[in-house]
C-alpha cells in the first residue's frame, strides 16, 4: 500500500483524483481539508501528525465522517519527499496481518501487535485490517 505525502498546501492542486491514502505533513487548515476532498473525490483515510491533530475543527472532523473517510493520527518515519512521493508500506506487513489473522487474532490485538514490531501506527494499521 502506497501513502501520498503532501507537504506543503500548494502540492493539493496537484494531487491525482485517485488517491485513496493521503498524509498532510505541515498543518492544514479547513480550506485546506476541504480542497483536498474536492480534488481527490475517492479518498478513504487524511493522516496527519498527532501535533496537528489537535488542532483540526470539529466542523472539519463532522464533515470528513459525513464523507465517509477517516481522520487519523500517524508520522511517515523517515520518509524522504525528494526521492518519491510516496510512502511505501511493506508487502511484509500485509503477510504479517495475515498470519496473525490466520491465529484467530482480533483486529484490535493484531494492530497493536504490529504496531508495536514495526513503525506504523494502530489507525493505519486498523484501516489496512479493515481492507483486507
Amino acid at each position: 500500500m502506497k501513502i501520498r505525502v503532501v507537504s506543503k498546501r500548494k502540492e493539493i492542486e496537484t494531487l491525482d483524483e485517485g488517491e485513496r491514502v493521503i498524509h498532510l505533513a505541515f498543518r492544514p487548515s479547513n480550506k485546506d481539508i476541504f480542497d483536498l476532498v474536492k480534488r481527490c473525490k475517492n479518498v478513504e483515510v487524511i493522516q496527519i501528525p498527532s501535533s496537528y491533530r489537535k488542532t483540526v475543527s470539529k466542523s472539519i472532523e463532522m464533515f470528513l465522517e459525513m464523507e465517509g473517510i477517516r481522520l487519523i493520527e500517524g508520522d511517515v518515519w523517515g520518509h524522504r519527499k525528494d526521492i518519491n512521493e510516496y510512502y511505501s508500506i511493506s508487502p511484509s506487513v500485509n503477510e504479517r496481518i495475515k498470519e496473525l489473522k490466520s491465529e484467530g487474532m482480533a483486529d484490535e490485538e493484531i494492530a497493536r501487535k504490529i504496531e508495536r514490531e514495526g513503525k506504523l501506527n494502530k489507525d493505519i494499521l486498523l484501516y489496512i485490517l479493515d481492507k483486507q
